[in-house]
């Protein structure tokens, strides 16, 4: 059986009192007390509404922070497919210049709104799926290299010079995975379950997927940027959610079937939370786990509603053991 060390990768630490700033999970042994203690991080919020979308849609993606976020792509009827791009300041919502390419069930990350990446998706039924991958600088889209294995519903993590693809579907469930380095994309370790549809979050070395279809899974697994893990499931099973956050502090919401669940990932396990104020699926988002943004989706019918995440973090030391 592996020991402390051998899970978290460090020794206990011996402290003449208590650390300043223990992070979560952290164990160590005061020695003024003789208390062994650990640092147990309990998050607290509520989702608040937020100003609506000019263009209420469905099956896009979103980019940025709460303050400056951005919302692209998606479609308001399955034949109806939309370039629409829109800035989100914190207050309300404003259009901005479109995609070059029309698509829905697309995807895409950046951690500003001057500063996004919009990769995969599919156009009107019967047309192939789109590799196409465009980089957004504030004020354009520019086309650039596309991804090598075309496809939709793709879970995306990182930002628009250090971003991953993760699983989808083509004319399949596929697991590939692909990285970008802000230039072209490769072709890294495949997950362990393949899937769409699913919720995602970190960065290019340190990602999460969890959720997805088939079979509207709870599984989750982090990526170290070598490999894929499983970890410990999400509490509610479901699909066509999303994430925000880090593979160590995740926010994921809405979704099938539980359209309002929201979650806490805190590098261990997912706590339940605060429900969205309107559920929904397929919807986009950003942000963190602490200071998240979810707009769009479909209710149904389809929602222009914005709700902004906050939530505070409260600490607990819990005294395990006295010597």
């Amino acid at each position: 059986m592996p020991d402390y060390k051998g899970i978290q990768g460090t020794a206990v630490q011996n402290f003449a009192g208590d650390p300043t700033n223990p992070i979560n999970g952290q164990v160590w042994y005061n020695s003024s007390t003789g208390q062994f203690k650990y640092q147990d991080i309990i998050p607290t919020g509520a989702w608040a509404t937020g100003g609506s979308l000019n263009t209420a849609r469905t099956s896009t993606t979103g980019a940025g922070t709460q303050t400056a976020g951005l919302y692209f792509g998606g479609r308001i009827a399955p034949g109806t497919i939309l370039l629409n791009n829109e800035s989100y300041n914190g207050t309300s919502w404003t259009e901005l210049n479109d995609l070059n390419t029309s698509r829905a069930y697309v995807s895409g990350c950046g951690a500003t709104n001057t500063a996004a990446l919009c990769f995969g998706g599919a156009g009107i039924p019967g047309l192939p799926v789109t590799g196409a991958t465009e980089t957004w600088n504030g004020t354009s889209w520019t086309e650039v290299n596309d991804l090598n294995t075309a496809r939709y519903d793709i879970a995306p993590a990182g930002t628009n010079t250090a971003a991953l693809a993760i699983s989808g579907y083509s004319t399949l469930t596929i697991g590939n995975v692909e990285s970008w380095n802000g230039t072209s994309w490769s072709e890294i370790a495949d997950v362990n379950l393949a899937r769409y549809a699913a919720g995602a979050a970190g960065i290019q070395t340190a990602a999460l997927i969890f959720g997805g279809i088939p079979g509207s899974p709870a599984a989750t697994e982090s990526w170290n940027g070598s490999s894929w893990t499983e970890v410990n499931d999400l509490n509610t099973n479901r699909h066509s959610l999303y994430g925000c956050g880090t593979n160590t502090a995740a926010l994921g919401f809405g979704g099938i079937p539980s359209s309002s669940a929201t979650e806490t990932w805190n590098g261990t396990n997912w706590t339940t939370v605060n429900s969205l104020n309107t559920g929904r699926l397929a919807l986009g988002g950003t942000g963190t786990n602490t200071v998240g943004l979810a707009m769009g989706g479909s209710v149904p019918p389809l929602t222009g509603a914005t709700e902004e995440w906050n939530a505070p973090y409260s600490a607990t030391e819990i005294i395990t053991t006295t010597t």
